[in-house]
């Protein structure tokens, strides 16, 4: 159901206009240039930094800090993007409190990590005005194309064209940008930081991006084969689990996915909202959907997890805001069926033990529920070899990385990472050919 087709009980404008736009504005302000060398000044720039291990790009995080501190920003933005060229939009979104900031010694001897996350930010912010720090090699005549425009296909193109290779990005959505555009709470990544990106890292040249081009649809592995020599897929996850209850498809029930990404592309004040929203996951997405409806005037918004806080993919941070804004989360509860006639009223759960159902039940009011319980992959060229919902093999000149691949964690900076080395593997490859 789009968002023009309102289901009773879900209507726009349950907040003021002035309301929601101050609901989504940064969570975390930026740091100016006093405020950053400050926090840039608690690193112990350890030698041999856990940090840095943490780090799924493995940025050199000592360094873009001394660098911080010894007011070169611009140098810091470049030892950033050497290792991940999306590293603006990671700053905004990464889990730095599971990743990097936790792996921080200042963490394990006061509770109170560097702040490494809005460090970054603020290097990429100060340089990303500036000229394109990276220029072209000369051209090799080779031609790859990439399959999705999200963070690991935005990735291996940068890369690719760096060493040479001319880049056609084929995008199966009309933006690129991929979960950076679509997936993300819009209150995590505000002003269109995630188109700005996107065209900064074309100033690279040597890249095409061509929208509304699906696999499978518009395009296919065999005719890309024959114009190409090297196919990098970064297709991301497009299916979504369903509950596999009674009532999973009465009005008002949704994609959580969908949601966040209709409310990605919209007019805030005029987006609607239950009144009574239940959000059933326990993951960023379930989280980010339950947020934004809170943040556009839900009067009741409860996430339920099938088990308990510390099994959550959550981060225990993401948890917190949540109840922060007056979610709340119910942990070990299934739900059973939703309850309606032609439009959800209610959800059925039942307390659970380890994800198991036990005999007692209650109900949540709801004329709006969101199905958050994962991703999977969806339309696989044949040729490709399937484990564990994900790509786990190719065929030759056919690499795959980001969410689609296996050892992907839905994580922006994983995405990357896959890219990045994708990039490099098919450059070897061509030039072992050459």
């Amino acid at each position: 159901m789009s968002n023009s087709q309102l289901t009773p009980g879900i209507a726009p404008g349950r907040l003021p206009a002035d309301v929601i736009a101050r609901n989504f504005e940064d969570v975390d302000p930026p740091f100016d240039m006093h405020e950053a060398q400050v926090a840039a000044d608690r690193c112990y720039f350890c030698h041999d930094a856990p940090c840095i291990t943490a780090c799924p790009t493995s940025i050199d995080i000592p360094l873009f800090i001394r660098q911080i501190v010894t007011g070169t920003p611009e140098a810091a933005a470049r030892t950033i993007w050497d290792q991940n060229i999306l590293g603006g939009m990671c700053a905004r979104v990464c889990p730095t409190e599971t990743l990097c900031e936790e792996a921080c010694v200042r963490e394990a001897a006061e509770g109170k990590p560097v702040e490494i996350g809005r460090l970054q930010r603020y290097a990429t912010s100060v340089a990303m005005p500036k000229p394109h720090p990276y220029t072209r090699a000369a051209p090799t005549g080779k031609r790859v194309a990439v399959v999705g425009a999200g963070p690991a296909g935005l990735s291996c193109a940068h890369r690719l064209a760096m060493k040479g290779h001319d880049v056609v990005i084929y995008e199966a959505r009309p933006k690129p940008g991929g979960l950076n555009e679509y997936g993300i709470a819009a209150y995590k990544a505000t002003q269109d930081f995630a188109q700005a990106e996107v065209d900064w890292l074309l100033q690279i040249g040597g890249i095409e991006i061509l929208c509304n081009q699906r696999l499978g649809r518009d395009i296919t592995l065999d005719g890309l084969k024959a114009q190409h020599d090297a196919i990098f897929l970064g297709i991301g996850l497009a299916g979504v689990n369903s509950l596999g209850i009674p009532g999973e498809r009465l009005d008002g029930v949704r994609d959580a996915v969908e949601y966040i990404a209709e409310l990605r592309q919209a007019a805030l004040p005029s987006f609607a909202v239950g009144r009574d929203v239940v959000v059933i996951g326990g993951g960023m997405t379930a989280v980010d959907a339950a947020v934004q409806s809170k943040l556009l005037g839900a009067e009741n918004v409860t996430m339920v997890y099938r088990r308990g806080k510390d099994r959550m993919s959550a981060s225990g941070y993401e948890q917190d805001h949540a109840a922060q804004v007056g979610v709340k989360i119910v942990y070990n509860a299934v739900p059973l069926k939703v309850i309606g006639t032609d439009k959800a009223e209610a959800v059925e759960f039942a307390y659970a033990v380890d994800g198991k159902p036990e005999a007692e039940t209650f109900t949540l009011k709801a004329d709006q529920v969101f199905k958050a319980i994962g991703q999977m992959l969806a339309g696989v060229p044949d040729g490709l070899s399937v484990e564990g919902g994900k790509i786990a093999g190719a065929s030759s000149g056919i690499w795959a990385g980001g969410d689609c691949a296996a050892g992907g964690e839905d994580l922006t900076v994983t995405a990357v990472a896959e890219g990045r080395d994708a990039a490099e593997a098919i450059h070897a490859h061509l030039m072992a050919r050459t």
